[in-house]
């Protein structure tokens, strides 16, 4: 398999993982469904659980579940098992969204373990890169990872600032600025429908990343 190929059925299932694990147990907790960024990939915020204070995460290719101090792992393998081994019932909470992954419990995900490391390191260096953007607005939210479009963003002054581990129209992961309302300046910078991207390159850091992100901003003040 072609390393995008790889990069591509890694990012669906991990995205599945997301929609139909975690945020089912989070959601079902707590009635909200943004993740975080994390080490090795993506988790959520603690919630509620039977042990006190819970966290489920994805650690490279594993399913780790924290209830208080003691934690588990297991190789993620399909989705009905992740479910099982986190004690929750799997599927996206669909009255909240539409899922864009399939509910198929049983089918094998298909993970790689170095292209699920690029994918966590693109968090990883987003999630730095905007909280560096909002460290001057005290009313900066926190960013979050949306389970249905698999980003890690936030919003400021309504323009929204992330990064994607890629989509079907962007195989590769890339960073983005998306205003609410794009400028009609035919400036080449807005360069997609929903404004700015820019591909995130294995060697992304976090700098080249605030960079892009503040000429963004920069270029809408202007």
């Amino acid at each position: 398999m072609a390393e995008t190929d790889t990069l591509a059925a890694t990012r669906r299932s991990l995205h599945a993982v997301a929609e139909h694990v975690l945020a089912a147990a989070l959601h079902a907790a707590t009635g909200h469904i943004g993740l975080r960024a994390a080490p090795g990939g993506f988790a959520t915020p603690p919630f509620p659980g039977p042990e006190g204070t819970r966290v489920l995460a994805v650690d490279g290719t594993d399913l780790v579940v924290t209830d208080g101090q003691q934690s588990r792992r297991s190789p993620l393998t399909t989705i009905g098992a992740a479910a099982a081994f986190a004690g929750i019932r799997p599927g996206a909470p669909a009255e909240v969204y539409t899922p864009v992954t399939p509910l198929e419990p049983d089918r094998a995900l298909e993970l790689d373990e170095g292209a699920a490391a690029r994918l966590a390191a693109v968090f990883t260096t987003v999630a730095s890169a905007l909280e560096q953007l909002g460290a001057s607005d005290t009313t900066a939210p926190e960013a979050q990872l949306w389970p249905e479009h698999f980003d890690l963003a936030t919003t400021l002054s309504e323009v929204n600032y992330g990064g994607s581990p890629g989509d079907e129209e962007h195989p590769q992961p890339y960073l983005y600025v998306g205003p609410w309302t794009l400028p009609d300046t035919g400036d080449p910078y807005w360069n997609e429908p929903f404004g700015a991207s820019t591909g995130a390159p294995p060697d992304l850091d976090v700098t080249s990343a605030v960079r892009f992100f503040d000429e963004g901003r920069a270029r809408l003040a202007g």
